[in-house]
């Protein structure tokens, strides 16, 4: 059903309809399908729920048929569908009616809405309103807003005023909460409705509103208008409570009510409400009885119930409790919980303490209604103590301390406009001795710190430094953020005044205001406070005595302040005066004279003299020097006091500062030691040369000892004279030198020979141009020897290489010249002969190109030819002599004489490649054997000779000879035949015959074989000849037989007889025969021919009768006899043998024998078995023994395990075998085993080793079941070595058992895990390794197997903590809301370095970390080239160690994207990015309207030619930032063209076409299109006149208007002159642009020569203030060869400081605890050195108990080590140190007594904390070594210290004494005993300190430093030179002479054109004409230094 309304009126409210009770929305409709239609809206109130009943109810209200064809749209034509009908149509909608949705609106609607604020309207406020200023955090002022109501509501209290600012900070009481409480009277709930209404103020409250403050009254005037009058503009509470918190709860009581009203406002629930469609601005009031919590069901907010239940006993009261607080403000509030509730203080020093403020001092406090304001301040914390504050009890706000520092004050009072009413006070802050007594604020640190300067100067402050006068308060309350710097009456005077300067920045102010004057409504700023008191017409008056006065206030204060500074300054005495001089080092010369010297000062209790070494503190840089005299400004003429005056020192050491500085007294360090000031001049000796540096730019570096080939070039050298700090250096150090010491580099070449040392090569060269040193290349050497290259550095001039005692740097290297590549040969002496196929050698002369003797490369192979002959050779020895080896001919030769032969020889790739030479070929070896006759078989007889004819040849054939040629034959067949022989030695033929050929024993025909050799021709092959031999008549055969009884038995040939051993053979004889086998009687003559082997002796009778002598039997069976009987005679040789076997006897003895080795390991048998036999008498083992003998044997021994011990009987070899031979476990070594068998026994020894490895164990790692802690990346302490065991723990020694780590794959060691195997201990040693691994706990597991069994092996734990020191990560912080506006400031950029252990690395030099900016953006993480670099700022105070901070960055000024990354640089090749941040930089704000392009300077008429009047045709303007970038494409607005005249007087100004004064022009999106701007014909102008057209901006959104743009153009009456005078300007516009280019060049050029002046300036001081430095440590630059000399010295230095630090000295030895974390110092015997050895062997001892002891910063590092260790480590944490009974360090001795001895010790007493050095963290370790040592004294010897000790008690206590002899009296005056004398140093096991580096070390690095400093210097001042004259040289060349005549031309051109044109040429009009960038370029001085950088 739907109801409807015309007219456009709305129907009243919704109604329901419909049977289900739907909801009516009400909906305006507007009908514009047709034109003709109704054009106003009718309003539907419809209840339909689907989109058909919709649409009836709009036909049957629009009177439309339903067949009519339309769409029913929003006004976004949105078309209206059945899916999104419930979506659209809402209540309060615009809907079309149309006929397509994309049809024309014919006319035009209104669509109605409604725009109540966003609730971010008020849960914002307080965001965009608290901001920070001068480095504050506005959440105090948030507090300040909620006191502010309290102070309000308790302002009628006549009671206590209480206000509690509660901190609900514990987690177990609900979500963290702020709560406000005060006593105040309470709101009723209208007021409280009131409170929630936002900016409703307490003005407004009075009519329609309930004021919380009802029947608001203005309070009537107090002191300082302290009226509590505060709360007044509706704003601050809420902007408060959500700006601290998401919520607020709002709890009051009135007194009058029994009831408690309570609402809740939360952005919790304006979400809901939004989102459910509710009124967003609507709630509920709780009224409740007190103490009633029964409504807080949530956790969350459980501290309420006892905040509710505190209502009880109250009257009336107001409770503000702010939920949801911000983490951000709650870390602020626990962190810096003194700071902000100082701040509070600060802000009601008044209303807390009165009007006089916190009088500290006063006697008597003055009872006021003040006293009763209580502010207290409550935090309460989980596990913690809670803690409070009152405001009153605060000390230290700042208020506080001006008013209790400052020594007097002046009130005065000032009206502003009728009831404005301002107090004032100012205070002075006197000077007191040495300092400044005004207070530091920390938000305006009066500590400024200039920026680095190269320059030393001194930093000047005054007491204030930059801080305002007057801080501001409002009806008592602080203003932050408002400040006045002074007034004219008390700003510093321009003259001198009363007073001295420095007087009025010891002032500071107070002003108190009323509420006349306006603030902001959160209170941070005044609007017009300071506007209104410095405006002509305001007064002040002076109130003294509380009476204001009527007087010159200027006059007064000036008086005031003079006497301030008289009565109240405490100044330095001057003393001991001298004269009164003149000082013309000032520049003004006002301040000239007259000056005052003195000799002496007194200063804070202290006396400074003239000559006294003194050093300055807060200069730049530090000095140190002498006194030479004092200087006060002054007529005065004896002792004096002054607030302060100047010191003159001359810089030490004079040596090298010849450099007077006058600075002013306070500038002197009183905390400076003289010790001190001689380290620092002992380091500045350091900068004399020290070593050369040499490098080889082209090449050809020359090593030392290296060996060249003659001619070889060496060089260029490139030489740089360095000092010990690497400083290149071209001059000796100091100023006074001038140019006469520079420093030259000589070189020398020196050929060592055997008659003396000749220099061939000398050169000297000067500091060069492009290279500091430059030596060209030599390639002149080619002489063979021994060289020296020497360099060395000398003086310029004199060329001296010592200077002042000193040898100069030098560098020497020696070398060898060789002989070069070969490039000819000849052929050395052959050795003859040559004989056919036997190899001889060639011998060749090889030559390089200087006639050196050379060798033969390797890719040279011999050629040899010669006719008639076939050559081949086997190699060529390619050594120092070359020659040919194995060279071998074949060929015919006539004779054995040989024949000659030409032989060449040819080596490929020489200049001269080849050799002929003659040689004699003689027959080769023999090779051939040729025998006559050429029968096979030939016949001899037995007894005859045969001959044979011989010829012996060659390989090739031909008859040969040689000496010693003998050929024999050899007959084989039968024994004993003879050999022929003949020498063929002459002619290589002869005859070969010799004695008969006789064989023995023959019977019968015999074959025979001849066999014819050369024995001394192994290669000649033997002729074979077979010869018929017959049988003989002579004695051929022998036989011998043994008689034994009657019976003969022959014993043959060979045959062995057995016999029992020892016996004896007898009764042998023999019998002999022919070889017809006829029996021979036997003669004496036989007889005497028969010989016997076995006795030397024979009975010649005995023979003759047959019989043989008796034959002795060997004892061993072992020892067979043999016995031969032979027979010789002229025909034959016959011989019978035969053997005697010896028999075992009874058996006597038992012999073992171990078969095998005789060694067994532990647990296992023996495998070798025992072999046990018995013997005879003679050792012969018995063999007729049986198996039943075994019973007998019996096997003992100590250890042996008989179970399975085995005996077995061997038949074969007659022994008994023992078997399983092994022992119980015990110790290896050598064992005893006894066999016994019948009676008789023997030993035998075994040796027992470990058994087989089956675990592993590691050496020296005892303790392995804890983890060991290792740092990543680091290596153990010491070697991992693991050794075999057996299963008893016996080291096993088996080698080459491979052992490898198992490990997982997060670990990494290095090396990496390879195989090791075990050597012949069985041990193998895995190195040192280090761990690469995350952090916490990793295992390593050994991997060993032996005999495929995997051993037992042990696991290592590791707890790997992270790399403190290692970078990881850049950490970047900044605000990423900023936006980038073009030309301006970066935000400022946080960068931190993260270590492993997600630490700040700390201790990082700044200028490692850098910025990186390049336009666009980059691929990945890559870097482009073209990259801007930025360096970091300094941190402020030494604040944020470890963060570095890029502040004051210029963003670039060109839009578009950039990309930023900041880069830390690890070391010189890695470099650790952060990620990219991509940036958009957009334009700046509008500054300037100018056209896209220049336009030439119209001419017109006012004829009536349109063109002709016609001023622009098409222009485009823009706007644009002042960087020339278009902006303001938000802006919307119209340009105004008006036309104006150059002069004021002219009134008849030309109009636009229309008669128009002024046309408007639509400006949109940035630009405006300038079309057809035309003049009005016969318009009004004067002829030839310049007008100016112009075009102004009128932007409504822009707050500041933009300058106008002007477009000069010239106006004519007459057209054929505007036709003229258009030529005239087109020439003048083209020749303005050309001068303006003109200019632009030659100011540029000039600019660049001043700025190169400028540098070349700053390089001569540099490197003259440099050279001073070095004249100081005694170091003279030559006036040559400046760098090479610089270099040599630089090297010879870093070679003495690194023989230095390499020189061996004191270390302490004890392995210091893993420094894994920042807050771990180390263990105490590693944080301190003593350089004095007796010191610290007795220092060590009296604190050995403490040297193992780790130092922490904290309990919690100290804890975890405590942990890690089991508590096995002491541990000592610093923070749980008790500091104030700490010794203090600069305390004398105790011997002394104000300065003077009480008496005279002997033995040379010092503190032993003095004989301390510490390397680093020198703080921390004066308070362990302060602990720990208290104030032990060192003295030299008992006796010594006794009489010390006598002497002192007699005064006060004595402490500890300790003797360099090692003896210690304990401070209870106990000596004497072990435990009182120190043991020798080397009893102390390294727990010892280390000595300290020599003094001398640091004094080379100060002079190294110093030369590569002078030596950049001078690279940079000659490069500086350089550029200049080069630019200077461009100025006078002929084309830019040219240019200068040219633009000459031009500019006079150009007046002539505009004196016709009737312009003037300085116009503003002229100016126009130039291009933009010519108007951008200025003919500016040098920019200031800061800037060019």
């Amino acid at each position: 059903m739907a109801a409807v309304a015309g007219g456009g009126t709305r129907a009243p409210g919704p109604s329901l309809s419909g049977p289900h009770g739907s909801r009516d929305r009400t909906v305006f409709l507007f009908d514009r399908r047709r034109e003709q239609g109704d054009p106003k809206e009718k309003v539907l109130s419809c209840g339909e729920e689907t989109y058909r009943g919709f649409r009836r109810a709009v036909c049957q209200a629009l009177c439309i048929s339903s067949d009519d064809n339309f769409v029913i749209t929003t006004t976004n034509r949105k078309e209206v569908t059945d899916d999104n009908f419930s979506e659209i149509v809402q209540e309060g909608i615009t809907l079309y009616l149309l006929q397509s949705v994309d049809q024309t609106l014919l006319s035009a609607t209104k669509e109605r809405i409604d725009f109540l604020p966003h609730y971010d309207t008020l849960i914002k406020s307080g965001m965009y309103e608290y901001y920070a200023s001068e480095g504050q955090n506005p959440l105090p002022f948030a507090f300040a807003e909620l006191i502010d109501n309290s102070l309000s509501a308790t302002s009628r209290n006549t009671g206590i005023r209480s206000i509690q600012i509660k901190l609900l900070f514990d987690e177990s009481q609900g979500k963290p909460a702020v709560a406000v409480i005060d006593n105040g009277r309470g709101m009723t709930s209208k007021q409280l409705n009131n409170w929630a209404v936002y900016r409703l103020s307490k003005f407004t409250r009075q009519g329609d509103f309930e004021s919380d403050h009802s029947g608001y009254v203005r309070p009537p005037p107090v002191p300082r208008s302290l009226n509590s009058d505060i709360s007044y503009f509706g704003v601050g509470g809420k902007q408060a409570v959500f700006f601290i918190g998401q919520s607020a709860r709002m709890i009051s009581k009135p007194a009058d009510s029994h009831d408690v009203h309570e609402l809740f406002l939360s952005k919790e629930d304006f979400e809901k409400k939004e989102k459910n469609k509710e009124a967003i601005y609507s709630g509920y009031i709780r009224n409740r009885k007190p103490s009633d919590s029964a409504h807080i069901t949530s956790d969350d907010e459980r501290f309420l119930h006892n905040l509710i239940m505190e209502e009880r006993d109250k009257k009336s009261f107001t409770a503000v409790v702010v939920t949801g607080v911000q983490p951000d403000h709650m870390q602020y509030l626990k962190n810096y919980f003194n700071l902000w509730t100082r701040q509070l203080a600060h802000i009601y020093h008044y209303y807390i303490h009165g009007p006089k403020g916190n009088e500290t001092n006063a006697t008597l406090k003055e009872a006021g209604p003040f006293n009763n304001i209580d502010i207290e301040i409550l935090m309460f914390e989980k596990g913690k103590v809670p803690r409070m504050v009152n405001l009153r009890e605060i000390k230290d706000d700042m208020q506080t301390l001006y008013i209790n520092s400052a020594a007097d004050s002046f009130e005065f009072k000032s009206h502003v406009e009728g009831e404005g009413i301002v107090e004032g006070i100012i205070r002075y802050h006197p000077f007191l001795y040495d300092k400044e007594t005004y207070p530091d604020d920390p938000c305006f640190p009066s500590r400024l710190k200039d920026d680095d300067d190269d320059d030393c100067f001194v930093v000047e402050k005054g007491a204030r430094g930059k801080r305002p006068i007057f801080e501001c308060f409002w009806n008592g309350r602080l203003i932050p953020y408002t400040s006045v710097e002074d007034f004219d009456w008390c700003a510093p005077p321009k003259k001198r005044g009363l007073a001295p300067i420095e007087c009025y920045n010891r002032i500071s102010g107070t002003l108190f205001t009323n509420d006349k004057f306006q603030v902001s409504t959160n209170k941070l700023t005044f609007m017009d406070l300071e506007l209104k008191l410095k405006d002509k017409n305001t007064l002040f008056t002076r109130v003294f005595n509380g009476q204001e006065q009527r007087m010159k206030i200027d006059r007064e204060f000036a008086l005031w302040l003079k006497d301030c500074h008289e009565k109240y300054d405490k100044q330095i005495k001057f003393t001991l005066f001298k004269e009164i001089i003149t000082r013309t080092d000032l520049t003004s010369k006002r301040m000239q004279s007259p000056w005052a010297t003195y000799s002496a000062i007194e200063w804070d209790g202290k006396t400074y003299r003239t000559g006294q070494l003194v050093k300055t503190i807060k200069t730049l840089p530090i000095f140190y020097g002498s006194i030479l005299k004092f200087f006060l400004y002054g007529d005065h003429d004896g002792d004096v006091y002054a607030t302060g005056g100047e010191v003159q020192l001359a810089l030490e050491p004079q040596a090298l500062y010849d450099e007077i500085k006058i600075i002013p007294i306070s500038k002197l360090d009183r905390a400076m030691s003289e010790k001190v000031v001689k380290k620092y001049i002992e380091d500045e000796m350091a900068r004399f040369p020290d070593r050369l540096s040499v490098t080889w730019p082209e090449g050809d570096e020359l090593l030392p000892n290296e060996t060249k080939l003659a001619g070889t070039p060496i060089g260029a050298l490139r030489i740089e004279i360095l000092n010990k700090k690497g400083e290149a250096m071209q001059k000796l150090p100091g100023t006074s030198h001038g140019g006469s010491k520079k420093l030259l580099v000589e070189l020398k070449v020196i050929l060592h020979s055997p008659v003396g040392n000749k220099e061939i090569i000398s050169h000297i060269s000067q500091h060069g141009g492009k290279w500091p040193y430059w030596f060209k290349k030599m390639e002149n050497i080619h002489k063979l020897g021994s060289y020296t290259l020497k360099l060395q550095v000398v003086l310029n001039e004199s060329n001296a290489d010592t200077y002042a005692g000193r040898p100069l740097p030098s560098k020497i290297f020696k070398f060898n010249i060789v002989e070069g590549k070969p490039e000819k040969f000849s052929v050395s002496l052959l050795d003859p002969p040559f004989r056919v196929g036997v190899p001889f050698n060639i011998p060749l002369d090889l030559q390089d190109e200087f006639g050196h003797p050379t060798q033969l490369a390797t890719d040279i192979e011999p050629i040899l030819e010669a006719s008639g002959l076939t050559l081949q050779y086997e190699e060529i020895s390619r050594g120092t002599n070359c020659v040919i080896k194995g060279v071998t001919a074949k060929g015919h030769v006539n004779n054995y004489l040989g024949k000659n032969f030409n032989l060449k020889v040819i080596l490929p790739g020489l200049k001269e490649d080849s050799q002929i030479l003659k040689i004699r070929l003689l027959p080769g070896p023999p090779r051939q054997l040729k025998v006559k006759p050429d029968s096979e078989m030939l016949k001899i007889e037995n007894g005859t000779s045969f001959p044979f004819q011989v010829e012996v040849l060659d390989e090739a054939g031909n008859i040969t000879a040689q000496p010693k040629l003998i050929v024999h034959c050899k007959f084989v067949g039968a024994p004993n035949l003879p050999v022929y022989a003949v020498d063929c030695s002459n002619a290589g033929t002869n005859i070969l015959t010799g004695p008969v050929v006789h064989v023995q024993n023959i019977k019968k025909d015999q074959m025979l074989k001849a066999r014819i050799e050369i024995p001394s021709c192994k290669d000649v092959p033997p002729v074979e000849k077979t010869i018929k031999l017959l049988p003989s008549s002579h004695v051929a055969r022998l036989q011998i037989f043994s008689v034994e009884g009657e019976k003969a038995i022959q014993i043959k040939h060979q045959d062995e007889i057995n016999w029992i051993a020892g016996d004896v053979m007898q009764n042998l004889i023999f019998q002999m025969y022919d070889e017809g086998e006829r029996e021979i009687i036997i003669t004496s003559a036989l007889a005497e021919k028969i010989k016997v082997n076995w006795t030397p002796r024979i009975n010649r009778d005995q023979m003759i009768q047959g019989l043989l002598p008796d034959v002795k039997v060997p004892t061993s069976v072992k020892d067979v006899r043999y016995c031969l009987i032979t027979f010789h005679d002229d025909h034959v040789s016959l011989e019978s043998a035969f053997t005697v076997r010896p028999l075992p006897d009874e058996p006597k003895h038992i012999k073992c024998k171990l078969k095998g080795p005789n060694t067994l390991q532990m647990g296992e048998e023996l495998q070798s078995e025992i072999d046990v036999m018995v013997t005879d008498q003679y050792g012969n083992q018995i063999q007729t023994l049986s198996a039943a003998c075994i019973n007998s044997l019996g096997v003992s021994g100590n250890g042996l395990d008989k179970s399975n011990l085995k005996t077995v009987w061997q038949e074969s070899t007659q022994t008994m075998a023992v078997k399983g031979i092994r022992f119980y476990p015990g110790p290896p070594g050598s064992k005893e085993l006894c066999f016994a068998w019948r009676e008789f026994s023997d030993f035998l020894r075994v040796n027992l080793t470990s058994g087989p490895p089956v675990k592993l164990h590691f050496m020296d790692w005892p303790d392995l079941g804890e983890p060991i802690a290792v740092i990543n990346g680091r290596e153990l302490q010491k070697p991992l070595i693991v050794q075999l065991c057996d299963q008893w723990e016996n080291p096993s020694p088996e080698p080459n058992v491979k052992i490898s780590l198992v490990k997982a794959n997060n670990l990494k060691i290095i090396p990496s895990s390879q195989q090791h195997k075990t050597d012949e201990n069985g041990r193998a040693n895995l190195g040192i390794i280090s761990i690469h691994a995350p952090r916490g706990e990793h295992t390593l597991q050994l991997k060993a197997s032996y005999n495929r069994n995997t051993l037992d092996c042990p696991i290592i734990k590791f707890n790997v903590l992270p790399d403190p020191e290692k970078p990881v990560c850049l950490n970047v912080k900044y605000d990423k809301n900023a936006s980038f506006a073009a030309g301006s400031t970066f935000p400022d950029f946080m960068v931190s370095v993260i270590s492993e252990d997600s630490n700040i690395i700390k201790n990082i030099n700044p200028g490692r970390v850098s910025m990186k900016i390049w336009e666009g953006q980059s691929s990945g993480n890559r870097v482009p080239a073209n990259v801007t670099t930025l360096g970091c700022s300094k941190v402020k105070d030494g604040k944020d160690e470890g963060f570095f901070y890029f502040r004051d960055k210029m963003v670039p000024e060109r839009v578009g994207t950039y990309s930023i990354q900041f880069a830390f640089a690890i070391d010189k090749t890695n470099i650790l990015s952060s990620e990219q941040i991509i940036i958009e930089v957009v334009a700046n704000v509008p500054v300037q309207l100018l056209p896209e392009s220049l336009p030439a300077t119209p001419v017109v008429s006012n004829v009536r030619t349109v063109a002709s009047r016609t001023l622009i045709k098409d222009l485009c303007l823009h706007i644009k930032d002042e960087y020339n970038n278009r902006t303001g494409n938000d802006l919307v607005g119209k340009i105004i063209a008006a036309i104006k005249s150059s002069s004021e007087e002219d009134t008849e100004i030309p109009v636009f076409q229309g008669k128009v004064k002024t046309i408007e022009f639509p400006f949109n999106r940035g630009s405006a299109e300038i079309v057809n701007l035309v003049l009005a014909e016969n318009s009004p102008g004067r002829d030839s006149t310049e007008y100016i057209l112009e075009f102004e901006a009128d932007l409504p959104a822009l707050a500041k208007p933009l300058e106008p743009y002007r477009l000069s153009f010239m106006f004519y009456n007459d057209f054929k002159k505007q036709q003229r005078m258009a030529t005239l300007t087109r020439e003048r516009d083209e020749l303005s642009k050309s001068i303006a280019v003109y200019r632009n060049m030659f100011d540029t050029t000039e600019q660049l020569i001043t700025e190169m002046k400028y540098q070349v300036q700053e390089a001569e001081t540099k490197q003259s203030h440099l050279k001073n430095e070095l004249k100081k440590h005694q170091i003279d630059i030559p006036q040559t060869s400046i760098l090479q000399y610089v270099d040599s010295l630089i090297k010879q230095k870093m070679l003495e400081q690194e023989g230095v630090k390499k020189s061996p000295r004191r270390a302490c030895t004890l392995s210091n605890y893993p420094k894994d974390n920042q807050d771990i110092l180390g263990k105490i015997a590693h944080l301190a050195q003593i350089e004095d050895d007796r010191a610290a062997k007795v220092i060590s001892w009296h604190m050995a108990s403490d040297m193992d002891c780790v130092v922490t910063l904290t309990t919690a590092a100290a804890r975890r080590i405590f942990d890690e260790t089991q508590g096995r480590q002491q541990v000592l944490p610093l923070d749980s140190v008790y500091k104030k009974t700490l010794p203090d360090w600069n305390r004398t001795l105790p011997h002394l007594r104000n300065g003077r001895n009480h008496f005279r010790p002997i033995g040379n007493p010092v503190f032993a904390r003095d004989l301390l050095t510490f390397p680093e963290n020198v703080e921390h370790c004066q308070i362990v070594f302060g602990m720990l040592l208290g104030d032990t004294i060192i003295i030299d010897n008992l006796d010594a210290a006794n009489h010390y000790r006598k002497e002192v008690v007699k005064i006060t206590h004595c402490p500890t004494l300790l003797t360099r002899e090692g003896d210690r009296i304990r401070s209870n005056g106990k000596f004497g005993g072990l435990q009182n004398k120190a043991p020798p140093m080397d009893k102390l096991r390294g727990m010892v300190f280390g000595a300290p580096m020599p003094k001398l070390y640091s004094t080379l690095s100060g002079q190294i430093d110093l030369l590569q400093q002078y030596r950049t210097a001078v690279v940079k001042l000659h490069s500086a030179n350089q550029d200049l004259h080069l630019q200077l040289q461009s100025l006078n060349t002929p084309e830019m002479q040219k240019r200068k005549q040219e633009l000459a031309e031009r500019e006079k051109s150009l007046k002539l054109i505009e004196e016709k044109l009737g312009m003037t040429p300085s116009g503003k009009a002229t100016e126009s004409l130039l291009p933009l960038e010519a108007l951008d370029m200025s003919d500016s001085p040098t920019p200031p230094k800061r800037m060019r950088r």
